[in-house]
């Protein structure tokens, strides 16, 4: 790619029929928009042995659609301090192969000068960004199968293939741990604002009743996260498998509100190299959540009726689960 170093471097039920309408409605979405250029190279691998997506290589900078960024970020221990992540507006976080875990960071209020590491996109990160209008979807690369997928999806996919001026390799970490983005340069228009973020959460006052609560933990089989309320930052500490998060500029996230949303995970179609299958994230249904504000936990259910939607929280009364102002953390935990 000639990616070189650049400034300010860091030194549902049924779920084969879920995705075939998955599958079915981004094949349609490519009757009307045709997102990039080219066909997968094959027998060209880039971050994790996965596919970069190939197109015509674009070192300036793009148009801006109106639309959230959406970041795939690394989140294994040779990943961290990631950069950027406290500048999201939502992150959510996702079981991937071997038991780990992968970040999507979401940015519409404001962008950070540079995101990452970047790391590749899963089948699940489609069906979660249909909420949004025509997203912009930084990513590494993707599993060769699931390339004509993400093309033909209502997105605007952005790998380096697409936009090499856009990323760099930062110094003292090994590849492919140390491929950063520069938001401004996919989003020349800056942040889309507020409007943009239509994941269908409310925000105001706390309900009533709630248990109070000092942490919680969401477990995957070779990953956890641990929140920890500090009445000082208002805010939820983050802790990953053990290790408090903090980014490289000496940042600790503390999300204002954090969601455990228990949902359905398959095994999905695809795997890594070493034959790990990627799990499937069931992000359309309904089911149970936890909502984390103010140091209480509130028993929620969670609804996203179709794709377009976004997610609805609401207590046991039928009313709505309100989240505190701030950044959002959700994570997918296995119902």
């Amino acid at each position: 790619m000639g990616l070189g170093t650049g400034h300010g471097a860091p030194t549902g039920h049924g779920a084969p029929t879920r995705r075939a309408v998955l599958t079915a409605g981004l094949a349609a979405a490519a009757v009307t928009a045709s997102l990039t250029a080219g066909c997968t190279r094959h027998g060209t691998t880039g971050d994790d042995g996965r596919a970069p997506q190939s197109s015509t290589p674009t070192p300036s900078r793009r148009q801006a659609t109106g639309s959230v960024l959406a970041v795939k970020i690394d989140n294994v221990a040779a990943a961290r301090p990631q950069t950027g992540l406290d500048a999201a507006d939502v992150v959510y976080a996702e079981q991937v192969e071997g038991g780990l875990s992968r970040l999507m960071a979401v940015y519409a209020t404001r962008l950070p000068e540079v995101v990452g590491p970047v790391r590749s996109a899963r089948e699940s990160d489609l069906e979660l960004l249909r909420q949004f209008d025509r997203p912009t979807l930084a990513f590494s690369g993707a599993q060769k199968k699931l390339l004509p997928l993400i093309r033909r999806a209502p997105l605007r996919p952005e790998s380096p293939a697409q936009a090499s001026g856009a990323y760099y390799r930062g110094s003292g970490r090994p590849a492919p741990h140390n491929l950063y983005l520069r938001p401004a340069e996919l989003m020349p228009d800056g942040a889309p604002g507020r409007t943009a973020l239509t994941t269908g959460f409310r925000y105001g006052p706390a309900p009533a009743g709630g248990t109070v609560t000092a942490s919680r933990t969401v477990r995957y089989p070779a990953a956890r996260f641990t929140f920890t309320w500090s009445a000082g930052r208002n805010g939820w500490l983050v802790s990953m498998d053990g290790t408090p998060a903090r980014t490289t500029a000496g940042n600790r996230p503390a999300p204002a509100t954090v969601v455990v949303q228990h949902v359905r995970v398959t095994k999905s179609t695809y795997h890594d190299v070493l034959g790990n299958y990627t799990p499937f994230t069931e992000t359309v249904g309904t089911g149970k959540a936890e909502v984390l504000r103010d140091g209480r936990s509130y028993e929620a259910t969670w609804s996203r009726p179709q794709a377009t939607d976004g997610t609805t929280f609401t207590g046991a009364d039928g009313s709505p689960v309100n989240f505190a102002d701030g950044q959002v953390w959700v994570v997918f935990a296995k119902a």
